[in-house]
C-alpha cells in the first residue's frame, strides 16, 4: 500500500493529525485536508515535527463543498474520512450545523469516492452511536441510539456510508473508535479538561458527571487501529470497534490524574457541564474481539496499567509550556 495516494479529511484535528504523522513516518504518500480558514492555519498539523512537514501535501477545504471534494480526491487511492463537527454540548445548541457537516459532508465524501473509483474508504464512526450500553462489552451488533444531536448525526453518517457499499459496492470499512485521549486533544474531552485545570494552578477543578464509565484509548492505539484497517484485505463492508476492552469511571479517571499531579484540589460539579438526563451515556465498554481477529490489532495501552502509562505520557505533553499555552480558555467549552 505504500505507493498508494492517501487522502485524509479532518487531518487538522486531534486524531487526524496523529494519523497523518504516522502514515508519513511509514512512508505513505499523503494529502492532508484542513478546514479552510482566514488565519492560514492548518490546525494541529502545524504542530507535528518540522522534519515531517515537507513530506506530505497540505490542502484547505470544506467537506460541505462537493465540487471541491471531487477535485481533491481525484487520483487518490485511499480515503480516511475523519472530518466531523464534534462536541456533544454544542450539538444541543446548534444541531443543524451537525447535520450540514456530519451528514451532508459525509454524503459528499462517499459520492466523491464513488465517482473517483477509490480503492478503499475508511469512514470514522464513534462509540457514542451506541448510547448507554444495553449489554457489555459492546459488540458491533449493539443497537444504535442517538442520545444527542451529535450521536444522531454520526449514526446517519454511518448509515449513508454503508448504503454506498450496499447499493454501489463502494469499498468501505467503518472504524468505530471508543474514547480516544492523548496529546493535542481539545478541552471538549474530560482528560484535557482535568489536566489543564490542574496545570493552571487551580485549587478547584470544575467538572460534570463523574459516574459514567468509558473505554479510553491512547491515541497511538487508535491510530494503529486505523492503519490496521488500511492494511486489512477482508474488512470491506465491515464495521469494527477500536477499543481497549477496559472500563473505567470518570471519577476514577479524575482521581488518577490528580494523583499523578501531586496536588490536592476540590472537585466541583457544575450543572452547566451536565448533559440532559436522558442524553447522558452512562456506560461504554468495547468488545474488541473483532478488531483482534479481523484486523490483527490489539491495544498496547490496555487495562489499568496501560491506561496509567497513557495518562503519564499525556500529562507530560501538556506540561510543556508551548503546549499548555494553546489552552487559554479556562471557562466551560460547550
Amino acid at each position: 500500500m505504500s505507493n498508494k495516494k492517501i487522502f485524509i479529511t479532518g487531518a487538522d484535528g486531534f486524531i487526524g493529525s496523529h494519523l497523518t504523522e504516522k502514515l508519513v513516518q511509514l512512508g505513505y504518500n499523503v494529502k492532508a485536508l484542513a478546514q479552510y480558514n482566514s488565519f492560514n492555519s492548518y490546525g494541529w498539523l502545524d504542530d507535528i515535527p518540522q522534519k515531517i512537514l515537507p513530506e506530505f501535501e497540505k490542502v484547505l477545504g470544506d467537506i460541505r463543498d462537493i465540487s471541491h471534494m471531487e477535485k481533491l480526491i481525484k487520483n487518490c487511492d485511499v480515503v480516511f474520512h475523519l472530518a466531523s463537527l464534534i462536541g456533544i454540548p454544542y450539538s444541543y445548541k446548534s444541531p443543524y450545523s451537525y447535520i450540514e457537516t456530519n451528514i451532508k459532508g459525509t454524503q459528499n465524501i462517499v459520492q466523491a469516492c464513488l465517482n473517483n473509483n477509490v480503492d478503499k474508504l475508511i469512514h470514522t464512526s464513534t462509540s457514542e452511536v451506541y448510547g448507554s450500553a444495553e449489554f457489555v462489552p459492546i459488540t458491533e451488533q449493539h443497537p444504535l441510539k442517538g442520545q444527542s444531536p451529535y450521536s444522531a448525526s454520526k449514526i446517519a453518517a454511518d448509515q449513508i456510508a454503508f448504503s454506498y457499499f450496499a447499493s454501489y459496492e463502494l469499498p468501505l470499512t467503518i472504524c468505530r473508535p471508543f474514547n480516544t485521549y492523548g496529546p493535542r486533544q481539545s478541552m471538549r474531552a474530560i482528560i484535557p479538561t482535568v489536566i489543564v485545570q490542574l496545570l493552571k494552578n487551580k485549587d478547584e477543578i470544575f467538572l460534570g458527571s463523574l459516574s459514567p464509565t468509558r473505554d479510553l484509548n491512547y491515541i497511538e492505539d487508535t491510530v494503529d487501529g486505523f492503519i490496521a484497517s488500511l492494511l486489512c484485505k477482508h474488512n470491506i463492508g465491515e464495521t469494527v470497534n477500536i477499543g481497549s476492552n477496559f472500563e473505567i469511571s470518570i471519577k476514577n479517571v479524575v482521581d488518577i490524574i490528580i494523583e499523578l499531579s501531586g496536588k490536592k484540589v476540590e472537585i466541583i460539579q457544575e450543572d452547566i457541564r451536565m448533559r440532559p438526563k436522558n442524553s447522558e451515556v452512562d456506560r461504554l465498554w468495547a468488545d474488541n474481539s473483532k478488531a483482534k481477529t479481523l484486523l490483527d490489532w490489539s491495544p498496547q495501552y490496555s487495562g489499568l496499567e496501560g491506561f496509567r502509562k497513557g495518562i503519564q505520557k499525556t500529562f507530560k505533553w501538556f506540561q510543556s509550556p508551548k503546549n499548555i499555552e494553546k489552552y487559554k480558555n479556562m471557562g466551560f467549552i460547550s
